[in-house]
C-alpha cells in the first residue's frame, strides 16, 4: 500500500525521533503513540451588501484598489495528519509531535479569492493550487512538567492559535507548562516566528489594527506604529488555579516585543441551582500597554452570564473597551474577549457592546448529535475622531452542526455557519460556512 507524502513525513519523523534516543526503552514512546488523519472541507461565501462591495487588494488589480468586488468564495480540501508520541522511560522522557498540513484548491477566481482558506500568490492575487507545511516539536517531561520546543498551538488567553479556516495557524517557539501542585497550572514560553491559517511562510509577527482587513475599520482602533511594524519575539506567562469544581481563576501575561505587554485576569464559576440547572459566570478584564514604538493603552473588561436548564443555555455578555485605543493582539489570532465573535471582536476604541445567546442540544428531542448556537451582539460609541459621529455595529450569528452517531460515517460533522454584519464605519457583510469534517484515528 503506498503512502502519502504526508504519511511518510510523519513517519520519518517518528523514526527520527527514535534513532535519537539510544539506549532509553522506548515501550512507552511507542505505545502511548496517538496518530489521526483530519479531512476538512470548507466552503466559504462572504458577500459584500455596501454599494460599491469590497475593494480588491492591490496584489489582484496589479493597480490601486479602485476595481470593487461583490464577494469573496471559495471552496478548499484541507488535510491535517496529526502524531504525538510517548515519552521515554526515566527520569526525564523525551518524546516527539508531529503536524503535516495540506490545503488544495477546489474552486477560486480571480476576483472571488481571498477568503482566508487559500494561500494567494503575492504577485498575482489569485489562489495557490495548493499550500502546506510540516511541523515537528521536541518535548521532555519530568514529573508533572513539560517542555516543548518547536511547532506550538497555544490556547492562552494572552495568545490563542485560530483555527477556523481550513488549515491551523501555528508558531514556533518554546513553552513550559508546569502541574506540579494540585489544581495549579504553571506557563512560562516564548515565540519567534508565525504560520498564518493561509500560508506556508513563518514570519515575525505583527500586532493587529483590525481584526480582519476586510472589515475596513483598521483606523477605529487607533493603534498606530513608529518605526518598524514586525517583532520576532512575544514573551508569555500565567497562572491558574482551580479552587474547586465551581471556581477557577487565572492570571497571564503577554508581551509583542517593542509594540505592547498586557495583563489579564479571569474567573469562571459555575453555581448549580438544582436539577440540570446551573448559572456559569465569566469575567475577564485586561490592561495593555505600549512597549517601545506604538500607541496601545487599553482596558478591555467583559462579563458572561450563562444559565443552562436541561438542553437549553441562555446567555447575556457585556464588553466595555476603554482608554487611549482598542484592544491589541497578534495578528491572526483569537482574542480572549467575550464578544469575539465570527467576524467582529467589538474591541475597537471606546466601543460597549451586549450579546445575547442561545444554546439548544437536540439530544432533548431524541435527536443527539445535532446542535444550534445563535446569538446576537450590539456595539455602539465607537471613537472615530474628531468630526465624525460615534460608530456603531452588529452582528447575528448561527450555528446548526450535526455529528453522525453511528454507522459507516459515525462520527463525520458537518458544520454550517452563517453571519450577518451591519457597520456604521466598516463593511456590510453576509457570510456563510459550510464545513464537513471527519478524522480517521491511525493508531
Amino acid at each position: 500500500m503506498s503512502k502519502t507524502p504526508l504519511a511518510r513525513a510523519v513517519a520519518f519523523a517518528t523514526l527520527g525521533a527514535s534513532f535519537a534516543l539510544p539506549g532509553m526503552a522506548h515501550a512507552d514512546f511507542i505505545g502511548d503513540s496517538k496518530a489521526s488523519l483530519e479531512l476538512r472541507n470548507f466552503y466559504m461565501n462572504r458577500d459584500f451588501r455596501q454599494d460599491l462591495g469590497q475593494p480588491n487588494p492591490p496584489a489582484v488589480t496589479g493597480k490601486s484598489p479602485t476595481e470593487y468586488r461583490s464577494k469573496s468564495e471559495e471552496w478548499a480540501q484541507g488535510f491535517l495528519l496529526r502524531y504525538e508520541s510517548g515519552y521515554t522511560e526515566g527520569t526525564v522522557g523525551f518524546g516527539v509531535d508531529a503536524i503535516g498540513t495540506l490545503g488544495l484548491r477546489l474552486d477560486s477566481g480571480r476576483g472571488t479569492s481571498g477568503t482566508g482558506l487559500l494561500q494567494l500568490d503575492r504577485e498575482t492575487g489569485r489562489a495557490q493550487d495548493s499550500y502546506g507545511d510540516f511541523g515537528v516539536t521536541a518535548k521532555a517531561k519530568v514529573s508533572n512538567s513539560t517542555l516543548k520546543l518547536g511547532t506550538l498551538m497555544p490556547k492562552l488567553p494572552v495568545v490563542m492559535s485560530n483555527d477556523s479556516r481550513l488549515l491551523p495557524q501555528s508558531f514556533q517557539g518554546g513553552w513550559l507548562n508546569s502541574a506540579e501542585l494540585s489544581g495549579l497550572n504553571v506557563d512560562l514560553g516564548r515565540l519567534n516566528r508565525v504560520n498564518q491559517r493561509d500560508s506556508s511562510d513563518h514570519e515575525v509577527m505583527l500586532v493587529t489594527n483590525s481584526r480582519n482587513a476586510s472589515t475596513g475599520a483598521g483606523g477605529a482602533r487607533n493603534i498606530t506604529y513608529r518605526g518598524g511594524t514586525t517583532s520576532d519575539e512575544f514573551n508569555f506567562g500565567g497562572l491558574s488555579y482551580k479552587w474547586n469544581d465551581s471556581l477557577t481563576t487565572s492570571y497571564h501575561y503577554g508581551a509583542l516585543d517593542n509594540f505592547y505587554k498586557q495583563h489579564y485576569l479571569s474567573a469562571v464559576h459555575v453555581l448549580p441551582l438544582g436539577d440540570k440547572q446551573s448559572l456559569k459566570s465569566d469575567l475577564r478584564f485586561a490592561r495593555s500597554t505600549d512597549d517601545g514604538s506604538s500607541n496601545v493603552d487599553n482596558k478591555a473588561l467583559g462579563a458572561m452570564f450563562t444559565y443552562s436548564l436541561g438542553y437549553h443555555s441562555f446567555g447575556l455578555g457585556y464588553q466595555k473597551m476603554s482608554g487611549d485605543t482598542g484592544f491589541a493582539y497578534i495578528n491572526g489570532t483569537d482574542a480572549f474577549l467575550v464578544n469575539f465573535v465570527q467576524i467582529s471582536d467589538f474591541a475597537f476604541k471606546d466601543e460597549r457592546s451586549w450579546q445575547a445567546r442561545y444554546d439548544y442540544n437536540f439530544a432533548g428531542l431524541g435527536i443527539p448529535g445535532l446542535s444550534l448556537m445563535t446569538r446576537y451582539i450590539s456595539g455602539d460609541n465607537v471613537d472615530l475622531g474628531a468630526n465624525r459621529d460615534e460608530g456603531k455595529e452588529w452582528e447575528r450569528n448561527t450555528d446548526i452542526t450535526y455529528v453522525i452517531q453511528e454507522g459507516p460515517l459515525k462520527n463525520l460533522g458537518i458544520k454550517w455557519r452563517n453571519a450577518t454584519v451591519r457597520s456604521s464605519f466598516g463593511n456590510d457583510l453576509d457570510e456563510n460556512r459550510l464545513i464537513v469534517s471527519y478524522t480517521l484515528p491511525l493508531m
